[in-house]
């Protein structure tokens, strides 16, 4: 399967919800909250399809990365189930540091749920740390969540070819 990414708005709110619902069925952002973070300007959310249904979601992210701060932080994730360990949510969050990273943040924030080890396995391996534990955090379950942060790392330079080092 093919996919592609293209930054969200809010016609594609509907869509959007048939997988938050999904996902997170205990608690779910309700419709107005998605499509607030959707439309701030201080927000870059990405939405993720096969392009021969391009009306089909199959995942999407957000980050809050106000202009000119040095922190971002993923404010949600999520990848239809039937697709999860396909890599979609990797490139999903790697795009969205690079959001981040485009807006001037030097290092992102996530909190995930303890009970989730196989998104907890993905932070990691993209260079987050456990800095806190939120006891609780998660409502109505009363799920903690585990608070991860990683920097930002700018891109190394690239000499051109044939150029003198």
């Amino acid at each position: 399967m093919s996919w592609q990414l293209q930054e969200a708005g809010p016609a594609n709110l509907e869509q959007i919800m048939k997988i938050e619902r999904v996902t997170f069925p205990e608690d779910a952002w309700s419709q107005e909250t998605m499509l607030a973070e959707i439309s701030s300007p201080h927000t870059y959310y990405l939405i993720c399809f096969d392009p021969r249904q391009p009306e089909e979601l199959i995942g999407y992210g957000g980050v809050l990365a106000p202009k000119g701060s040095l922190q971002a932080d993923i404010q949600t994730v999520a990848v239809a189930q039937e697709l999860r360990n396909r890599g979609i949510g990797r490139v999903l969050l790697e795009r969205l540091i690079a959001g981040a990273r485009s807006r001037g943040a030097e290092e992102v924030f996530l909190e995930v749920r303890a009970d989730n080890p196989v998104a907890i396995g993905l932070y990691r391996k993209l260079g987050f740390e456990q800095v806190d534990l939120r006891r609780g955090y998660y409502q109505p379950a009363g799920v903690d969540a585990i608070v991860m942060r990683a920097p930002i790392l700018q891109p190394l330079p690239v000499l051109a070819e044939g150029g003198e080092s």
